[in-house]
């Protein structure tokens, strides 16, 4: 008898043990909720934010450039030769850069040969013009002794013949002419030296100008630091730094420049889909990639009216600017950010993650879900982020929602909302739609007084019976 007593004492432990485990799992079915499929609603500070990343850079810096007169050289093309590092601290005076001068120096052979044939032809038209003049006064004095001897001899003739008498007036008075004319010629011709000369001055002028100039500007082919400060190279259209090699002109003539590193901004670009939520004087939390512990502040100080085709992008992007309003010492020039902008901040609201919302016949829906029972709810949405969205009116707060539809969803019906609209689309009110967006309440208390259209649809809703979705089969 104790033996059989023992067996079933050890039978009842067995399927005690058996049991207990199933129950425990039973009861942890029945109490324990998978959290990655259910969402709560919560109630409380809803911001809408951009997040990009940038590049720190000064908001004041000075240029270190080329020759500014390079295009009076015919220098379009100068090739960087050597450059000191980037981030060299310099004085005023250093040497940042040396250009290639191989270009300026063919240059400086052809402009010294020109200055020699025109200093030649200068020297030769002021000689042709001393002896032209020359000649011309001689000729007026052998002229002017002829006119004497013309003279003595008209008196001579007084005693002679009536013809003899009035031959020498007539040689006289040639000769008297012949002299004025001379004299006349003779001014044109100091008149015609003088424009030659200055014609051919000119041109000399011009040469040894153009000599000078392209002295300057080789002597400007090495390119020293205007400021104190520390050389941060220059970006090209593509977004490449200048370097050893590269090639600047007159139209983009810098090389480094020297920032001021007591204001920093943050250059970004946003993509045109979220563009039309940036405007100046926004919020921003910003973040240095290189030590994520840091943040600072900032304002959005500039945003571009044009979109831009950037290097590696499918779309087109807009640049922004982002003022830092608290600094660091460590801060570079060059350092990359991620910068989140706080497009809109709502101070209190409900939301819940977007993957919660579904649509049905052009209806936004949940699934909500109470206990076991599980509806398809109609709700109004307001403000989206990329996560989350606000819920005007349908849900409560601690409310359950599905992240993914249950089975059986197509055949649910929809709950749907009674009584008018909270969006201003509808109220024909948006300023006042963002206020209800925050105080989802505010929608029962509203005494606006709506057009008879809207009145009409809204009787047409209020109507409508709610449709109640079965409890859910499991």
């Amino acid at each position: 008898m104790r033996v059989i007593k023992n067996r079933w004492t050890i039978g009842g432990a067995v399927v005690l043990l058996l049991l207990v485990p199933g129950a425990w799992l039973m009861a942890g079915d029945a109490t324990d909720e998978d959290t990655s499929l259910v969402a709560r609603v919560k109630k409380g500070e809803f911001r809408v934010m951009v997040n990009t990343s940038g590049e720190l850079r000064a908001k004041r810096f000075v240029q270190i450039t080329g020759p500014a007169n390079a295009q009076q050289a015919n220098q379009y093309q100068m090739k960087i030769a050597s450059i000191v590092p980037e981030g060299t601290v310099v004085k005023v005076g250093d040497i940042v850069a040396e250009l290639d001068r191989s270009t300026i120096a063919s240059r400086m052979n052809e402009v010294s040969l020109a200055l020699q044939k025109a200093e030649a032809v200068y020297e030769q038209a002021m000689l042709d013009s001393t002896l032209n003049l020359s000649k011309a006064r001689e000729d007026m004095k052998t002229m002017e002794l002829g006119l004497e001897e013309k003279k003595l001899a008209k008196e001579q003739a007084i005693y002679e013949a009536p013809t003899v008498k009035r031959q020498a007036e007539i040689d006289y008075e040639k000769a008297e002419r012949a002299l004025a004319q001379a004299k006349k010629d003779y001014v044109t011709k100091t008149s015609q030296a003088q424009a030659k000369m200055r014609e051919v001055g000119a041109d000399l002028d011009r040469q040894r100008n153009l000599l000078k100039i392209v002295q300057d500007v080789m002597m400007n082919f090495t390119i020293r630091a205007p400021a104190p400060g520390m050389v941060i190279y220059q970006k090209e259209w593509n977004g490449k730094k200048k370097g050893v090699g590269s090639q600047i002109n007159p139209w983009e003539p810098t090389v480094a420049t020297l920032p001021d590193m007591s204001v920093m901004e943050s250059q970004t670009y946003i993509n045109e889909i979220d563009i039309r939520k940036i405007a100046s004087g926004q919020k921003v939390t910003i973040a240095l990639d290189s030590d994520p512990s840091k943040s600072f502040n900032g304002t959005v100080t500039e945003v571009a009216n044009v979109g831009e085709q950037r290097p590696n992008t499918d779309s087109k992007v807009f640049e922004v600017k982002v003022l830092l309003t608290t600094t660091d010492t460590t801060l570079r020039p060059g350092m990359t950010t991620s910068n989140a902008i706080e497009t809109m901040k709502i101070a209190e609201a409900l939301f819940i993650p977007i993957e919660a919302i579904t649509t049905d016949s052009g209806v936004t829906v949940v699934y909500k879900k109470a206990g076991s029972r599980v509806t398809k709810q109609e709700i109004e949405t307001g403000t989206m982020s990329d996560d989350e969205v606000v819920v005007l009116r349908g849900l409560e707060e601690d409310d359950r929602v599905l992240l993914a539809p249950p089975l059986g969803a197509e055949t649910m019906t929809v709950a749907r909302l009674t009584g008018p609209p909270v969006k201003g689309t509808v109220l024909g009110d948006s300023s006042r739609s963002a206020t209800l967006q925050g105080n989802p309440d505010a929608a029962k208390t509203d005494t606006t007084t709506p057009a008879p259209a809207a009145a009409a649809k809204r009787a047409t809703t209020r109507a409508e019976p709610t449709k109640v979705a079965p409890p859910a089969r499991h």
